[in-house]
């Protein structure tokens, strides 16, 4: 009986063995069925079939890109002619507000001497002839001292030429003092006359006396005192040098600051808008006045003028303004901005050269806030173009 239990015990133990392998043995085999299935056997178990009925999304010909029949993209890409259109290319520049240097005076005081009274400030506007200041100067005085003694020679001269014709009549003088009578006098008439003129240059009336024979500097134009350069008490040595300025504003000059490349496209006459950010909402027109001739050497770029009416004086001298110009009507290609592509610093397109065959072209656009876009080279007219889906055809 031991030994009958003794060879049971030792049966049932090599069963479980047994058992135990063929269990972990057919885990592993159905694992990797299972992986089998779900990798197509990693590609030894012949899954290319399957793979080789999709069809790929492309095809590189060389530069060129092919559509395949069966591809997803050619439900997803938009292809369309290019049009031609008269299109404007407008021309967008920086630009500033300047006075009209020829509605603009330098006031030059007409002599030296010192400053008795100013009687503007900066920024008063003031009317022609209005007085600006006062000066005590040596130059005016010497000036009336001349003007005195000019008078008086030229009365004491025109009273001996009345005695010596009197003389002549009676037979008491000769003829020569008689002459002699007429030149002193027409001497004296035409010192007379230089010595009034030099007062009326410096803006002094000829009869003035006492603290009327202040020099008094006088406004040569209409306007507003946009700089100001003396002080009472101040001694003006150079009368060269301007004491302050005066300009009329009822008419600006907004100066646009054109780029060299852009040039060519400026011509007198041409439409502008300019807007100031003062005025946000308001969009001024006008018309090219000129266009420099010289391109400024540190910006590289042209002074092109447009004038402005201005009688409320909302324009300001050096005010910064924003000018957009209207070129003439060229017939360009003009494509969606959703047929443009960015690549680093290029922008292309691609065209179709044969049915689902496309090239990339590089393109020179117009670039303006549009949903259309002109293009300037790169496309001609009715060459078939992706406007939409573009994107899955770059690189």
């Amino acid at each position: 009986m031991e030994n009958h239990d003794h060879s049971a015990n030792q049966y049932q133990h090599s069963a479980t063995a047994r058992g135990r392998a063929f269990l972990w043995g057919g885990s592993g085999a159905g694992l990797l069925l299972v992986l089998a299935l779900l990798t197509h056997g990693f590609g030894l178990l012949g899954g290319r079939g399957n793979a080789a009925e999709q069809p790929p999304a492309l095809v590189h010909q060389g530069n060129r890109i092919f559509v395949p029949e069966n591809s997803v993209l050619r439900q997803r890409l938009t292809v369309r002619p290019a049009a031609a259109e008269a299109h404007s290319a407008i021309i967008t520049a920086p630009g500033i507000v300047e006075s009209d240097p020829a509605r603009t005076a330098a006031v030059l005081p007409p002599g030296s001497g010192r400053v008795r009274a100013v009687k503007v400030a900066l920024g008063d506007r003031v009317q022609r002839g209005q007085p600006l200041a006062t000066i005590d100067s040596p130059d005016l005085a010497q000036a009336y001292d001349d003007n005195d003694k000019a008078a008086s020679v030229a009365v004491l001269a025109a009273r001996n030429l009345h005695y010596q014709e009197e003389q002549l009549k009676i037979g008491a003088s000769a003829q020569r003092d008689l002459d002699q009578a007429r030149s002193d006098n027409e001497q004296a008439i035409a010192e007379y006359t230089r010595t009034r003129a030099h007062l009326r240059a410096m803006g002094a009336a000829a009869d003035a006396h006492g603290e009327a024979r202040l020099l008094t500097v006088r406004a040569p134009v209409s306007g507003s005192i946009t700089a100001l350069a003396i002080a009472p008490g101040a001694t003006i040595n150079d009368d060269n040098q301007a004491i302050m300025t005066v300009a009329d504003l009822s008419v600006v000059w907004v100066t646009a600051l054109v780029a060299e490349q852009d040039v060519a496209g400026i011509t007198r006459n041409q439409d502008a808008e300019v807007s100031v950010d003062a005025y946000p909402d308001k969009t001024l027109h006008g018309r090219v006045l000129s266009v420099a001739d010289v391109i400024e050497s540190d910006s590289r770029r042209d002074k092109t003028r447009i004038a402005f009416e201005n009688p409320d004086a909302y324009l300001k001298p050096n005010m910064f303004a924003t000018v957009r110009l209207h070129g003439a009507a060229v017939r360009r290609v003009v494509l969606p901005s959703s047929a443009l592509l960015m690549n680093n610093d290029r922008t292309s397109v691609f065209v179709a050269t044969a049915p689902w065959t496309f090239e990339r072209r590089t393109v020179e656009a117009l670039l303006e806030e549009s949903s259309q876009v002109a293009i300037r080279s790169g496309v001609q007219p009715g060459e078939q173009v992706v406007v939409r889906g573009g994107i899955l055809l770059n690189d």
